[in-house]
């Protein structure tokens, strides 16, 4: 099946929505995310329609990747956040360089395995490597130390483990991993997307 991974539009906040509670109805969702299903369907639909502009196309501090299958039906995501060099995060350690962050990364059961979760990935790093202000040289993810799963597909797209962990909140003694891709040298004369 083929699969279309696009950015999300501006309007599609009732789809980002739906996309996103069955993430976290997924089994795994307590090692994937950090919210809970009753936390998120609780929320009014003025922050879906928020959090959506604010992913939507166009936007520069953040986008959200959607697969659509052929059918219509969205069948995972992926939001790459930009974080500024020195500036606060939601999550990890203050970044001591342009980066963006990966969050949010999900696929639902019946798409696994046929290499949408690496279209997804690739399109935010893509998406990452083609800002210019900032220009971003890092990408960065966490993976939960038991989310063997998430931890293999990061490693396939050729995401690797930085050394740095965070603590799990609520959970003593569990870490989450940081993993990084580096943005690749482009000399003149090279060609491809990403210079290789």
């Amino acid at each position: 099946m083929d699969y279309e991974v696009r950015p999300v539009r501006a309007d599609e906040w009732a789809a980002v929505r739906e996309l996103r509670l069955a993430a976290l109805r997924d089994p795994d969702a307590p090692l994937a995310f950090l919210e809970s299903y009753e936390d998120a369907a609780a929320r009014p639909e003025a922050y879906w329609r928020e959090r959506t502009e604010r992913a939507a196309e166009g936007s520069g501090s953040a986008r959200q990747f959607v697969a659509v299958a052929p059918d219509g039906r969205w069948v995972g995501s992926v939001t790459a956040l930009v974080e500024r060099r020195g500036a606060g995060v939601v999550f990890g350690e203050t970044p001591e360089e342009d980066q963006t962050h990966l969050v949010g990364v999900y696929l639902q059961p019946e798409a696994r395995g046929a290499g949408v979760a690496q279209k997804l990935m690739w399109a935010a790093v893509v998406w990452s490597w083609s800002l210019t202000d900032p220009v971003v040289r890092r990408v960065r993810l966490y993976v939960h130390e038991r989310n063997g799963r998430a931890a293999a597909l990061y490693r396939k797209v050729a995401f690797r483990p930085t050394g740095r962990t965070v603590p799990v909140e609520g959970e003593p003694g569990a870490l989450e991993l940081e993993y990084e891709m580096r943005r690749p040298v482009v000399c003149a004369g090279d060609f491809g997307p990403l210079g290789l």
